[in-house]
Formats: structure tokens, C-alpha cells, sequence
């Protein structure tokens, strides 16, 4: 069985030394009776080490890149991974069946719940299939038509964002991208179904607002979530999109600083290099987390689920506008005198 080749990112490569020196010795031990266990243990130690530290550290700019990794697990992979069962359901009813953006009923531990969101290609010819992620508006009516059957027969919905954002050509905008977007922002809120969304990737844009009004907001320790693309930020601020770097630190799209910022509720731990590294581990933590916050949901009548959604919502951004307005009185305040 050949195994895939492992894509390494630019501040992997300090490993790829070590790798290289631990894959000899495996062949050593396997063309030979001589006992390299110790040695071989030894490396992979310092190996995990060396991992961890460089993912301890990582910039924003470089947390975008592990969130990008063509190897990071797709909302298939993870419903393939802890979901009793699936089926997936097709169409929007008017006419389209959009692969950026996929759904269907599923089961966690006896549980019926309604997955959707998504989906990424492995390769060029899948990523063309999927159109990169980038839902157009059929794919929005297709979530929303099946979110709408899973409020009518009560089944929570659980969604996974990973896109860069609402696909944003010629005939996306002709058959209304915008008016999708904005009503499942509507209707979403209305839902009498607990709704937990989670950022397993590249959270960007509208187009991670269309299924991400939710209840319970999670993340994966290296996704993102940005109102634009650093390098679209660049190149608007700056109008060089070189500077992409220092605007995903100004972004604050790092959970860290979104769940200081009160728009997440909980981030996901990762293993040392990323979900890509070890998916099984990155779907129990998912199943998990998902389980916990389900729980909690469902012991809410409908009128406290609504209540706190809004509230959710409704707050976020306010605390700028407190810290602008103390700001403020303290610049007067300092004239006075």
C-alpha cells in the first residue's frame, strides 16, 4: 500500500531532517535483525517535541496556512468519522445541486441530527468539482431548504464551516448571492432547534455567516475565522497584498482572540500538527465537544434557545463601542483640566 506523501507547510520544514533520518532507521530495522527500538524512540520523541514547539508559536499568518492545509480533514471526513449513519440529501428545488456545500440527515449515538456544511477537493480536479468550497446561492437555498426540514421535524442542526468565502463571480451575483445569504441569516435566527456551528477550517466572509448563526459557536485551535481574507485586506488597506501578514494579525481571527472578543465559545484543541496530522484524534475532540454543547441545548425550552441566541448576537461589538466611549470621556476630561 503506497501512503500519500505528506504536504509539508514553509515552518514545517526545520522536521523534515529528522523525518528523513527516522524513515533510514525504520528501513534499517526492517532489511536487518539489529535493534534500533532505543534510537528510534529517541527521535520520534524529540520529533513530537520539535512539533509541538513550532505549533505552540504560531503566528496568524501562519495558522491561515494549517487552516488551508489540503490535508486538513473535510466536513465529510468528519461526519464519516463519528456520525452512526448518513445520507445525504441534494438540491435546492430550484433547479441546482451546489458540491461547495453539502447536507444531510445523520446520527450521533442514536441521536438524529441534520449535518451540513462545506466541502473542500483533495486535489485540483475535486477542488474544481467543489468549486473550492465557495457556495454559490443555490448552495445557501440548499442549506437552508434542509434546515428548514429539520426545524419542522425537531432534529438539531450541527454545521462545519470551511470556505473562504461565498463564491463571488458573474453569475453568482445574477442569481442573487446576497439576498441567500441574508435570508438564511433571517431565518436562522427563527429556528426552534438547537444549532451548533463549527470552524474545522477557513471561516471567511458572508460566505461563513451563511450557515454560522448558531447557538454555539466553536473552533479548531488552527482554523480562522475573518470577515475578509488577509490578502484581500492587504490589498484594500495597503493595496499590497504582501502585507498579508500583518493584516491577519490585525484581523484578530485567531481563536484566541475571538473567544477574547466573545464571537466564539469554545476552541478546539488540535494535536501537535494540526488536524492533518491526526484526523481520528481531531473527530473524537469534535464528537465530543459537539456532545457537551448538544446536551446543554436540548435541556432549554424553545423560548430560552430563541432568547439567548438573539442576546448572543445582539451583544457582540458592544463592548467597542464601551471601550471607545470611555476613551473618549478620558480625552475630555483630560482637556477639561
Amino acid at each position: 500500500m503506497i501512503m500519500p506523501r505528506r504536504y509539508l507547510l514553509d515552518f514545517e520544514k526545520p522536521l523534515v531532517e529528522l523525518e528523513k533520518q527516522i524513515e533510514q532507521i525504520r528501513e534499517l530495522a526492517r532489511d536487518s535483525e539489529v535493534d534500533v527500538s532505543q534510537q528510534l524512540l529517541q527521535l520520534e520523541t524529540l520529533a513530537t517535541r520539535r512539533r509541538e514547539e513550532i505549533f505552540k508559536s504560531l503566528t496568524p499568518a501562519q495558522k491561515i496556512q494549517v487552516a488551508r492545509h489540503p490535508q486538513r480533514p473535510s466536513t465529510l471526513d468528519f461526519i464519516q468519522m463519528f456520525c452512526d449513519d448518513w445520507i445525504e440529501l441534494h438540491g435546492d428545488r430550484n433547479g441546482g445541486d451546489d458540491m461547495a456545500l453539502i447536507g444531510g440527515i445523520g446520527s450521533i449515538n442514536s441521536k438524529s441530527v441534520l449535518l451540513l456544511g462545506h466541502q473542500k477537493g483533495r486535489d485540483t480536479k475535486e477542488n474544481v468539482v467543489r468549486n473550492f468550497g465557495m457556495a454559490k446561492p443555490g448552495g445557501y437555498r440548499k442549506a437552508l431548504r434542509l434546515m428548514q426540514h429539520a426545524d419542522r421535524f425537531s432534529l438539531p442542526i450541527l454545521t462545519f464551516i470551511d470556505t473562504p468565502g461565498a463564491y463571488a463571480g458573474l453569475s453568482a451575483e445574477e442569481q442573487g448571492q446576497g439576498e441567500a445569504i441574508a435570508r438564511n441569516l433571517r431565518e436562522m435566527f427563527g429556528f426552534e432547534v438547537p444549532i451548533i456551528a463549527t470552524i474545522i477550517g477557513e471561516g471567511g466572509s458572508g460566505g461563513a455567516l451563511g450557515i454560522g448563526v448558531a447557538d454555539r459557536l466553536l473552533m479548531f485551535e488552527h482554523s480562522v475565522y475573518t470577515v475578509a481574507s488577509p490578502e484581500a485586506c492587504a490589498s484594500i488597506l495597503w493595496r499590497d497584498a504582501a502585507k498579508a501578514s500583518e493584516a491577519a494579525s490585525a484581523l484578530k481571527i485567531t481563536g484566541k482572540d475571538l473567544v477574547e472578543l466573545g464571537v466564539i465559545d469554545e476552541v478546539l484543541p488540535e494535536p501537535a500538527g494540526g488536524n492533518n496530522w491526526a484526523p481520528i484524534d481531531a473527530g473524537n475532540t469534535l464528537k465530543r465537544a459537539i456532545e457537551k454543547q448538544l446536551d446543554e441545548l436540548l435541556e432549554l425550552s424553545t423560548e430560552e434557545l430563541l432568547e439567548q441566541r438573539y442576546a448572543k448576537f445582539r451583544i457582540l461589538g458592544k463592548f467597542i463601542e464601551a471601550k471607545n466611549i470611555n476613551e473618549l470621556q478620558k480625552e475630555l476630561s483630560q482637556e477639561t483640566e
